[in-house]
């Protein structure tokens, strides 16, 4: 088998040449899904003992980048089926449900979507939830109200969050799987964005009911912890990466082609062009250190929830998100007009669009305001090598 990189390559091929109807239609990339099973992306992050390849998680960021660099919503939904994902490989093992579940997945290359919102008030805010599971013997059933889940009809399997029963707070919770044949989707509201159009992530009502053994051991406090939020703060950076790249890219050219009509005059865009370098550096260094990180806090254990290692994670998410912004707005001034319309080599506003989504994805209000009372009691390590 080919490198994981190689094949992401491939896929990255086939996305592009739909990444522009994907946009304006808002329709899902039904092509660069297709070759993500052909090529078996879908199970990169599994362990080799349940038929995948046990990737690490740098590799799986950088099949991210690289399929975002073609496509944002392609790599956006890559990058949230691996966050799914790696809640099954990080709390599912203890599990024989889970880890048939985590064999299917590699057999069929089944996607995973995320149903953690909810309405009535709750929104993206995942640590809590309205609706709750009813047990009855070894079966349970729910029903979620305004939950948005993105490409839910295109999902074989949805990972979804409720209270752990009728009578729990809002913060005792519990995650579950269901498959395809196990749930309803009622949709009550259409995707019709400003960018990452191709996700569709629409309203629903989930109606569900599946044996007790689907839900996992852990409680989903644990869960989000532990792996879900480190992994969705690392895997959506590397989609904003391969996004401001892309754009970074374009401007580079646009600039080089203005070298070539004009031999021995330095561009005028040339300086911006150094100036988005450098916070392409920035956002692929903080990246990069998020992923050390995590990986030795798993080895570790006792870093993973603390104080410390939550302010990291959430500041690597409000960087990209704010960075990638900037690459591609010194990449719009760079290319001018011909950035600005939708026509030509040199446009940008694709990449603009989708990168106006990472503020809002969690929102960066809302983590500052949770770091502000966490940051009373922590004190931000001065040494460079801690």
């Amino acid at each position: 088998m080919t490198s994981l990189q190689d094949r992401a390559a491939l896929v990255a091929a086939v996305a592009a040449q739909y990444t522009e109807q994907v946009d304006r239609d808002g329709r899902f990339p039904t092509e660069a899904l297709r070759a993500m099973k052909e090529h078996r992306l879908l199970s990169a992050f599994i362990p080799k003992e349940f038929g995948g390849e046990g990737a690490a998680l740098a590799d799986i960021a950088d099949v991210v980048s690289i399929l975002s660099q073609s496509c944002g919503s392609t790599g956006m939904v890559y990058a949230m089926h691996q966050i799914k994902t790696s809640s099954l490989v990080t709390h599912g093992g203890a599990s024989a449900w889970h880890r048939a579940f985590m064999e299917r997945i590699c057999d069929e290359q089944l996607l995973l979507g995320s149903a953690t919102t909810e309405g009535g008030g709750i929104g993206g805010n995942l640590r809590n939830s309205i609706c709750a599971v009813e047990r009855k013997g070894e079966r349970f059933s729910l029903e979620k109200v305004g939950a948005l889940i993105s490409y839910g009809i295109q999902s074989d399997a949805i990972l979804i969050t409720a209270r752990s029963g009728p009578d729990a707070p809002p913060s005792d919770q519990v995650m579950a799987v269901f498959t395809k044949d196990q749930y309803t989707l009622e949709q009550t509201m259409k995707w019709d964005a400003l960018g990452m159009r191709g996700t569709c992530s629409d309203g629903f009502t989930f109606r569900g009911e599946g044996d007790a053994a689907q839900i996992f051991p852990n409680d989903f406090g644990d869960i989000a912890a532990k792996s879900m939020l480190p992994i969705c703060h690392i895997l959506w950076s590397a989609v904003w990466y391969g996004v401001a790249y892309a754009a970074f890219a374009r401007a580079q050219n646009f600039v080089r082609a203005e070298a070539r009509r004009t031999p021995n005059v330095v561009p005028p865009g040339a300086l911006r062009v150094a100036e988005a370098a450098n916070m392409l550096q920035l956002m692929k260094s903080n990246t990069t250190a998020a992923i050390h990180r995590f990986e030795k806090a798993e080895q570790g254990g006792e870093d993973l929830g603390s104080v410390g290692f939550i302010v990291a994670m959430n500041n690597v998410k409000i960087g990209a998100s704010r960075m990638a912004c900037d690459v591609i707005n010194h990449a719009m001034l760079i290319t001018g007009i011909n950035g600005y319309r939708n026509d030509t080599p040199y446009s940008v506003g694709r990449h603009m669009r989708d990168a106006m989504s990472a503020p809002i994805m969690i929102s960066n209000d809302r983590i500052f305001g949770n770091m502000s009372n966490l940051l009373l009691m922590h004190r931000i390590e001065p040494s460079l090598v801690a």
